[in-house]
């Protein structure tokens, strides 16, 4: 609930978030990073309501769903689109398939930006065990000049949809057709999901599969272990949860 009776009396988790924005607002405004997803349409409206300065960046990928960027072009035209020096399936020959514990692609392309910057995200405890640890206000370990500023870090699913729904907040039709949670195409992290989004979008499936064969036609003795560009795709999209052997790592180097 927004509205929560604790020890110390009443806490309304609007109010709080409004108040850390203004509290950590930079003379230059803030770069509110922008997925489209549930999370940021909450932290662009929050910004909005407590009338601090920013500007909305979203990371453009390459490999969002279709919806998605249909979504953003009816409801966010003001969004500053950041197009990444070369698309996601370029970059997956030259460096390797992604992996759950080697996510190279969200650092290349949903991460960068703001640097010497405070950054504004929707960064909250409830999504995962390893955000647990994050705070209100943050340094990015990455880059110290770069300032983290999560307004709903104590909020819940059920909060962040009571507070879209109270105030009429557009979002991606994918999530009223079961989708929990939305970003990139065949994320390592998007488990059994990834088959559905197979069979939803085989154009991306046949892009992929270009892509895996330029890999595979590197000849690297890691990859030896299929018998070819469409085994490896299907094994990477059905079994990353699977334990990773030692030589499997090789792709990365």
């Amino acid at each position: 609930m927004l509205i929560e009776k604790t020890l110390f009396g009443i806490e309304n988790k609007v109010e709080t978030a409004i108040e850390r924005l203004k509290y950590f607002e930079p003379p230059e405004g803030y770069y509110l990073a922008f997925s489209g997803g549930k999370d940021s349409i909450t932290i662009k409206d929050l910004a909005r309501r407590a009338g601090v300065g920013f500007e909305t960046v979203h990371n453009l990928t390459t490999i969002d769903p279709p919806e998605l960027i249909r979504y953003m072009r009816d409801h966010h035209l003001d969004v500053i689109i950041d197009r990444p020096a070369k698309p996601f399936l370029q970059r997956l020959p030259e460096i390797g398939f992604p992996q759950r514990h080697r996510r190279w692609c969200c650092g290349e392309y949903k991460e960068r930006g703001g640097s010497g910057r405070y950054v504004v995200t929707g960064v909250r405890w409830a999504e995962s065990v390893n955000r647990r640890n994050r705070k209100s206000f943050e340094t990015c370990y990455k880059d110290r000049t770069k300032k983290y500023v999560n307004p709903i870090i104590d909020w819940t699913d059920d909060d962040v949809w009571q507070y879209i729904h109270e105030n009429d907040l557009p979002y991606c039709e994918l999530y009223d057709q079961g989708w929990k949670r939305i970003g990139c195409l065949f994320c390592p992290m998007a488990g059994k999901m990834r088959l559905v989004q197979a069979e939803r979008y085989p154009k991306y499936v046949k892009a992929y599969l270009r892509a895996f064969e330029k890999l595979y036609a590197t000849g690297r003795e890691s990859m030896k272990r299929w018998k070819d560009h469409e085994e490896m795709f299907w094994w990477w999209l059905k079994d990353d949860r699977k334990r990773v052997e030692p030589d499997q790592l090789m792709i990365f180097e």
